[in-house]
């Protein structure tokens, strides 16, 4: 997808209709600036792309109610409709496309706005220059080329970034995945191959006999049981999202108050060691588990070894166990009739006689070869019942310590809870008991889910044990044995797909870590270390001690882990827009990326590292910025790859406002003007340098 160009009427600040603009998409020169002062529009001209192909915004665009530019509306006539429209055209696959959406507004006699629906139009460019309506819906056509619920990571909002690392976004980075990964396919297969393994079913309760038609009817209803509790994790899980949501709200609101800003910062700062002892014990009572399974058995064999020591020792003493000539080698000799040295072993000899008798004080080299292997095992497994318990020791005494260092931080939090519950600003007490109000519905929630998760475990135990039943029943009919096989056919096409997809988004999350922890230490100077968790969200963690240890990121930190993120995802899309088809034009795995100031909270060294970073994130960038983003470093930076620049000019409507000016190749632009007619309004005017 290579965006060409942009036109804008009537929407937001943007009055009238705005020239055409035609957007950068070199291979070298890939890159469109739009330079604008805050409030001059560029969140509109970022959402103006989102809203035309999605009819979406961006989370700081506010009003999205109110999209009509105001003036516009003023200067209309009761009645008079007043148009607001954004037209976009892209080139893919070799295909040029116009997208525009669409509404009007009317003013009544008493000045109150009547707003029509939005409408979306799109047309195809032909080969021989005519443009033609698409028999498929705009909708489908530009969600095949870029999916709406991957849009946010290709037109974003540089100050909001950050926000991309928050733990309650990380669904819709789930979802997002999910598109291009294609587990969406392998998920409908499998409610394809149960709804047609509930059909066979069906059909073999019919042919079945009465007990394997009372089976079939129990599994049937343990089945729905589970659906049942799965739907209602479903909800706990987005209720507990909610809370922990609403928690950061009232937390935010309490550390605002400055009478116990200090008091929330420790409570904040306890609040992180405590989810941090609470992990580090999960993993140390993994560890105990895993040396137990691994090694445990080891001392339960004491007697055993014990015993065979004792049997060891009897046969050296009886003298089977002896070195030296075996019972085998002379029972050799006996049977050919002949010793090694020629003479006669036939029976009945006086040679044959002797030979024999020394075969009675042999012993069996099988035995004694067995003997001598066993003991060197039974030594190891001594040795590893000693290094087991020392291992054992380890681990519960490192469990000991941190329940201890749990204890007094969950003491203390407890502390500083009452101390907030009784304080007598009733503004902070209220906030308090708010915050334990969601402590305990998120507490009810957790209980229940994990009753959910043991019933489950529990139906699925019984779910087997009757599909072992019904496997064992007689199949005398050779209808309900075609039945039976294609049902079992069907739940292995069900396992193996569900493994297929698990081992794909494992696959996945990894792969998506490492490019972006290489991404991140390419642009970031701390020796921090992206992680992905397995519900992808996304965290800072530093190893300098040998233990991974989470880190309190600043929000340039985050801005620079979510730009890594985004940059990670957009290679993903482009794998997965290789893959889509078998033959692909040179451009189809082209994308653009449109971000507002993605500068804001960045310090000069890493907005010096961003700035030489983003035009390599995608084939095509529009950057907005301010007058300030735009220094030393982010020019010297990007200045060779810029295609087009456009200015926002903003007509404030505040008497004497402060006019303001940017130099943009030896020429001055303005930024800020005084506006003539009382009204506020933005122009876009292009850069022309010589």
């Amino acid at each position: 997808m290579k965006l060409t160009s942009i036109k804008l009427c009537n929407f937001r600040s943007f009055y009238g209709k705005t020239p055409e603009i035609t957007l950068a998409a070199g291979n070298v020169c890939n890159t469109t600036m739009v330079y604008g002062s805050n409030g001059a529009g560029k969140t509109s001209f970022l959402n103006a792309f989102t809203w035309v192909l999605y009819e979406k915004f961006s989370a700081a665009f506010a009003s999205t109610e109110q999209l009509v530019n105001k003036r516009a509306i003023a200067e209309s006539q009761p009645g008079e409709p007043v148009e607001c429209s954004v037209e976009i055209g892209w080139e893919h696959e070799g295909i040029r496309y116009r997208a525009k959406r669409g509404c009007r507004v009317y003013k009544n006699q008493s000045d109150i706005i009547e707003a029509g629906k939005t409408q979306l139009r799109m047309w195809l460019g032909g080969e021989d220059g005519q443009w033609k309506i698409p028999n498929q819906l705009p909708e489908e056509i530009i969600t095949q080329i870029l999916p709406a619920s991957l849009h946010q990571y290709f037109f974003f909002d540089g100050e909001r970034i950050e926000e991309i690392v928050r733990s309650d976004n990380k669904a819709e980075i789930a979802e997002a995945i999910r598109t291009f990964l294609g587990v969406e396919v392998i998920e409908l297969s499998i409610r394809h191959l149960k709804d047609a393994k509930k059909s066979l079913e069906t059909e073999f309760k019919h042919i079945g006999d009465a007990e394997t038609k009372q089976l079939l009817t129990q599994k049937e209803k343990q089945e729905i049981e589970i659906e049942t509790i799965n739907q209602r994790q479903t909800e706990i899980n987005q209720e507990l999202e909610y809370q922990q949501t609403f928690k950061k709200e009232v937390s935010n609101k309490l550390r605002e108050l400055s009478a116990v800003k200090e008091l929330q910062e420790r409570k904040q700062s306890l609040d992180s060691q405590r989810d941090s002892l609470r992990e580090d014990l999960k993993k140390t009572r993994e560890n105990l588990k895993k040396v137990i399974s691994a090694r445990g058995y080891t001392v339960l064999l004491s007697e055993t070894t014990h015993k065979f020591r004792e049997i060891f020792t009897d046969l050296k003493q009886s003298g089977e166990l002896t070195a030296g000539i075996s019972r085998e080698f002379i029972n050799d000799l006996l049977n050919t009739g002949r010793c090694i040295c020629g003479a006669d072993l036939r029976e009945g000899t006086h040679t044959h006689f002797h030979v024999k008798n020394l075969m009675r004080k042999s012993g069996s080299s099988t035995v004694e070869e067995t003997a001598i292997r066993m003991s060197a095992q039974v030594d190891e497994i001594d040795k590893q019942a000693d290094a087991f318990w020392e291992e054992a020791d380890r681990e519960q005494t490192r469990v000991k310590q941190l329940r201890d260092n749990l204890s007094q931080v969950e003491s203390e939090l407890d502390s500083i809870q009452e101390q907030l519950r009784k304080d007598p600003n009733e503004e902070i007490s209220n906030l308090q008991k708010r915050l334990d109000e969601i402590e305990a519905k998120s507490d009810e929630l957790n209980r229940e889910q994990g009753a959910n998760q043991q019933e489950v475990s529990h139906l699925k135990t019984t779910i087997d044990a009757l599909i072992k039943q019904i496997s064992k029943q007689k199949q005398n009919e050779e209808k309900q044995s075609l039945a039976q096989r294609r049902i079992n056919a069907t739940q292995d096409a069900i396992d193996r797909l569900s493994e297929v997809k698990n081992r794909q988004e494992n696959q996945f999350r990894l792969q998506l870590e490492q490019r972006v922890q290489e991404i991140f230490a390419d642009i970031s100077f701390t020796p921090y270390i992206p992680k992905i968790s397995e519900k992808y969200e996304l965290s800072l963690v530093e190893n300098t001690t040998g233990i991974e240890a989470p880190v309190a990121a600043s929000t340039g930190e985050n801005q620079i882990l979510s730009l890594s993120f985004i940059a990670s995802i957009i290679d993903k899309v482009r794998d997965w827009s290789e893959r889509r088809k078998m033959i692909m034009l040179p451009e189809s795995s082209t994308f653009p990326i449109v971000m507002d100031s993605p500068f804001g909270s960045l310090d000069a060294n890493s907005r010096r590292h961003i700035a030489r970073t983003i035009p390599k994130l995608a084939n095509q960038l529009v950057v907005l910025v301010t007058k300030t983003q735009w220094r030393v470093e982010v020019e010297e930076e990007i200045a060779d790859k810029i295609g087009k620049e456009y200015v926002l000019v903003y007509y404030s409507s505040k008497p004497n406002c402060e006019q303001d000016f940017i130099e943009l190749g030896r020429e001055k632009y303005a930024l800020v003007r005084q506006s003539l007619n009382g009204f506020e309004y933005t122009e876009i005017v292009e850069v022309e340098r010589n």
